[in-house]
């Protein structure tokens, strides 16, 4: 039995190691907006740090194409009890920042869609990406985003 136990403990202690330390999903990615509509209004940016402003959530990515805008966050774990009022309080603030826009907001916790739009972001970055097929990746996270709900 002794032998058993010890076993166990080396198995515990292995699988601590630092390449899996689990902070992945508590690690800030902190992406720069993107802004793929051809404007040059800043819009992506301010709703960004208006939305790293609330101090429940710690990571924020928005993509902002021709017809829809994403704004992707992570939240404090202690604040995740308050989920749904967080949302609605940044919606209303992204609603009126984006009311002169015709594009559809979409406002999401969900961390498989925050790191889409991550990923979104590196693949313009990288120029893997042109413009039209950037906006028309966002228009399936989105599409990802309607389905999960």
């Amino acid at each position: 039995m002794k032998k058993s136990a010890g076993w166990l403990v080396v198995l515990m202690l292995a699988g601590c190691g630092p390449e899996h330390d689990g902070t992945a999903m508590i690690e800030t990615a902190d992406p720069d907006a993107v802004q793929l509509d051809g404007h040059h209004d800043h819009l992506a940016a301010d709703i960004k740090k208006e939305a790293d402003s609330f101090e429940e959530i710690y990571d924020t990515a928005v993509v902002k194409g021709t017809e829809q805008l994403l704004v992707a966050y992570k939240v404090r774990h202690l604040d995740r009890f308050q989920m749904k009022d967080i949302e609605k309080k940044l919606d209303d603030h992204i609603e009126k920042m984006a009311e002169k826009e015709e594009s559809e907001v979409i406002v999401s916790s969900d961390y498989k869609i925050f790191l889409e739009a991550v990923r979104l972001k590196e693949d313009i970055e990288a120029g893997h990406l042109t413009e039209k097929e950037a906006d028309s990746r966002l228009a399936e996270i989105i599409k990802l985003k309607k389905e999960m709900a």
